[in-house]
């Protein structure tokens, strides 16, 4: 409970925060955010590649598909807290023509509002005070706060995507007593956009299912992929219902980021603990948006495909761009972002958080600092592919006379 605390002078008081929100860090998007908020306030237009939320409309037919089921009344009631039923088949439908995943709708998959929700509510319904999850370095950072927010501890790894990853985990979970309980892993990576290949996920299956540990895989990028490369899910592996679950989203996909609907889907009980949590804190999504998904679900796999090739070529005019102006960065195979090294002598050695404010104050160019998500993050800066194809060459120009000029 909070409590009042009085001053020296006994004339205010101060109502004190639970010490789960004294355990999360600094904020260290707030600096950004709030120069951001005063340039554009003075006028001042930043090209802003800082967030991966999505600039792209919706597919129109969702849209008249929402406004329509908005007119019916029967839709202004609380609806189902895991989803209705109909939008449970379609994602369960969707796992078995996309990754050959047999899913049963009414036990193993349950909507989110939005799955960065039902992954936070999720630690809350797994862990507590004296539990440990394992989180590679860098990562998103709800990976990590929410593990903290439960009260749990967070045991982090450098992020990989080959065996000596695997093995690293291994010693965490051989060698830590007591054991983690819950293994996070998110692939196509936020924010490093690292890429895994079939056959990664049966060693970790094997790992969890040897040390009794769960696993939560964030999918959140799955479906957007270049170059014919396909991301394979964590569910298609043999057993990996057993040990874990995986979200997905149709923020990404669909450009339906504000409508706030995400899914898990795998391992009944770890879905019936997060099915307890919601029932105390929502009554489920608005009716008329779950309607939209399943249209979106059953109509727009060709919208995915056309913002997808959106993405790809904004990808290759930023990775061109910075390659020209000396960054070290690969093209990606998956994600919203590139993720990029920035020479020492464009950041005259400053950290990524100071170089960020510097683009933003002298280049009018929000991108995020790759310290933002972790130690490993640094000397790296994560960048959003959400404007089109000239104002990203104009962000590349503004960086590149800043740098010049430095």
């Amino acid at each position: 409970m909070a409590e009042f605390k009085m001053d020296t002078s006994g004339s205010n008081r101060r109502i004190e925060p639970a010490q789960r929100i004294k355990r999360l860090p600094p904020y260290l998007f707030g600096r950004l955010n709030a120069l951001k908020l005063a340039k554009r306030q003075a006028g001042v237009d930043i090209i802003d590649l800082g967030m991966g939320n999505p600039s792209d409309p919706a597919p129109q037919i969702v849209v008249d598909k929402l406004c329509q089921a908005a007119q019916d009344p029967r839709n202004h009631r609380y609806s189902a807290s895991r989803g209705i039923k109909g939008l449970r088949k379609e994602i369960a439908k969707k796992y078995e023509q996309k990754w050959n995943v047999q899913l049963d709708p009414e036990t193993e998959v349950l909507a989110c509002i939005g799955s960065k929700e039902g992954f936070s509510h999720l630690c809350l319904a797994m862990l507590g005070p004296g539990d440990t999850a394992i989180v590679p370095d860098p990562a998103f950072p709800i990976h990590n706060y929410s593990v903290a927010l439960a009260g749990a501890n967070v045991i982090s790894v450098p992020l990989g995507c080959d065996k000596k990853f695997i093995d690293n985990i291994a010693m965490v979970c051989e060698n830590l007593y007591p054991k983690p309980k819950l293994l996070i892993l998110n692939f196509p990576h936020n924010p490093t956009a690292m890429t895994v290949d079939e056959g990664f996920f049966e060693p970790v299956v094997d790992l969890a299912k040897r040390f009794g540990i769960a696993v939560i895989h964030d999918f959140a990028y799955g479906e957007t992929c270049f170059d014919g490369y396909k991301a394979p899910s964590f569910l298609s592996v043999k057993g990996a219902k057993d040990i874990g679950v995986e979200f997905i989203t149709m923020s990404k996909p669909y450009n339906m980021a504000g409508f706030r609907i995400g899914f898990v889907a795998g391992n009944k009980d770890m879905l019936d603990y997060l099915a307890t949590i919601k029932g105390y804190y929502d009554y489920g999504i608005f009716q008329a948006i779950q309607i939209a998904g399943i249209i979106a679900l059953r109509s727009c796999n060709e919208d995915i495909i056309a913002q997808n090739e959106r993405y790809q070529s904004r990808r290759d005019v930023v990775c061109d761009g910075l390659a020209r102006i000396g960054w070290a960065v690969e093209k990606p195979r998956a994600s919203m972002f590139v993720w990029a090294k920035v020479p020492q002598e464009h950041s005259k050695g400053k950290g990524s958080i100071d170089f960020a404010i510097d683009l933003m104050e002298y280049a009018e160019v929000a991108i995020a600092p790759g310290r933002a998500f972790g130690e490993n993050g640094e000397d790296y800066m994560r960048i959003a592919l959400v404007e089109n194809e000239q104002r990203l060459r104009q962000a590349i120009r503004n960086i590149s006379r800043f740098v010049r000029k430095s």
